[in-house]
């Protein structure tokens, strides 16, 4: 069922990006393209405020709303309507999540450079953030949790929500969202997606202040317009097709291989899929397994667009080669399923997250692992990280000297400030000594 891209017979060190882009598979984002479509969306929103959202929320959600606040009544019958479970499964979440996350708060650390002298790093949290929660093939409530729960760690002291709303629910967000929001403690919530979402949130209106930081994944045109905002505000990624990459051996249980599979393409039928092994014959037991797997999928139609279209299983020689492969791909979700797992796992050095051994599937880390499930997509893992606490907080140097230290320096300062023609620099430091 998967396309077969056999590598086998090339060495591991060859197996780098300049002789695998464009082999391996993956579905583009062309943010660029979408630029232009959400630009004029934006500066509607830019220059007329809360009436240009509205006016995009009806053109776009076939949604008139006098105000995007959700009332915090709304909220509330939210979450007293949630099904138990599925509010129990959430606290957990939460529970598992601000553990981790919490794990994640650098100290401040100071630094004595010499006598007199040091030097403090400071992490201080931003003052207001947004949050963007998706609603398009999918309901995402655990998105609030892995959006939220690492705002409130780092000491986020304003989280504004935004979602889009939903003709079929009053115009609100979906229930699921706001109960989440709402067990959360988060009670700004807005009822905007789009581009016309972002825009709000950067730019501020009337109903929605403007916040210092955006986050959440969406798409193509929320990617745009997180680009186009970016300078204004900062923002966490641009986040595009879902996808994971398995590596796995002839000890792995081609059951659970393909079911993982499934399961990553059920998101999108956009998703990449990439199978990465050194035995063929997993490779003729997993395609065995899909086709079963996916005749009863729920959301068969999805999944096959995804397995179709850009997905591959990988031949390759040994564990070497395998990790070269994932590293060149640098996948969002990479599981390893093989003899070895956490030895393998631990010179992983391009993915969003590693999911360790049989027992360690994506779906864990999407609802109750404790990590955060908004991961770099398309590549982008070869140079940024996941949401964390870090996201929403700002290293700042804090930097004292005495006059003895700063006397000692002053040669140095009067070298380099001569070799920059900064004859002002100099003039600033040695007036505190003449």
């Amino acid at each position: 069922m998967l396309t077969r891209i056999d590598l086998r017979g090339e060495a591991a060190a060859s197996l780098g990006p300049p002789r695998l882009d464009g082999v391996l598979p993956r579905a583009r984002l062309d943010v660029g393209a979408a630029l232009d479509a959400v630009r004029p969306v934006c500066e509607d929103v830019r220059r007329r405020g809360a009436p240009g959202v509205r006016d995009q929320t009806k053109r776009f959600d076939g949604v008139d709303l006098a105000t995007t606040r959700v009332p915090r009544q709304a909220l509330a019958d939210a979450l007293a309507g949630l099904d138990p479970d599925v509010r129990a499964a959430l606290q957990e979440a939460a529970r598992r999540a601000r553990l981790v996350h919490e794990a994640q708060l650098p100290s401040d650390v100071a630094t004595k450079v010499a006598d007199g002298a040091t030097v403090t790093e400071r992490y201080v949290p931003v003052g207001r953030a947004g949050v963007y929660v998706p609603g398009g093939l999918v309901v995402y409530p655990s998105s609030v949790v892995m959006n939220v729960i690492p705002a409130q760690v780092a000491g986020v002291a304003e989280i504004a929500v935004a979602s889009p709303p939903r003709p079929e629910h009053g115009g609100l967000p979906h229930p699921s969202v706001l109960a989440a929001c709402a067990l959360l403690g988060v009670t700004e919530v807005h009822a905007a997606g789009g581009a016309q979402a972002i825009a709000m949130l950067g730019y501020g209106t009337a109903d929605c202040a403007p916040v210092d930081i955006i986050s959440g994944p969406g798409n193509v045109y929320v990617a745009a317009a997180k680009r186009l905002l970016a300078g204004r505000v900062g923002t966490d990624a641009e986040a595009g097709p879902t996808e994971i990459a398995i590596i796995a051996d002839g000890s792995a249980d081609p059951v659970l291989v393909a079911a993982d599979l499934v399961a990553q393409a059920e998101h999108d039928p956009l998703a990449a899929c990439l199978l990465i092994t050194t035995d063929p014959g997993l490779a003729d037991r997993t395609d065995a397994e899909l086709a079963t797997q996916v005749a009863a999928a729920r959301h068969r139609e999805r999944v096959e667009a995804a397995l179709a279209g850009q997905s591959a299983c990988v031949l390759v020689d040994d564990a070497e080669a395998a990790l070269a492969v994932a590293d060149a791909w640098a996948p969002e979700h990479l599981e390893i399923q093989a003899e070895r797992a956490a030895e393998l796992a631990g010179r992983v050095r391009n993915a969003g997250a590693v999911f360790v051994g049989p027992y360690s599937p994506v779906s864990l880390g999407d609802y109750l692992a404790g990590s955060n499930h908004v991961l770099p997509t398309g590549g982008t893992a070869r140079h940024s990280a996941g949401l964390s606490v870090l996201t929403f907080l700002r290293g700042i140097h804090v930097v004292e000297y005495d006059a003895a230290a700063l006397a000692a320096v002053a040669p140095y300062i009067d070298a380099l400030g001569a070799a920059e023609d900064l004859a002002a620099h100099v003039n600033a430091v040695r007036a505190r000594h003449t």
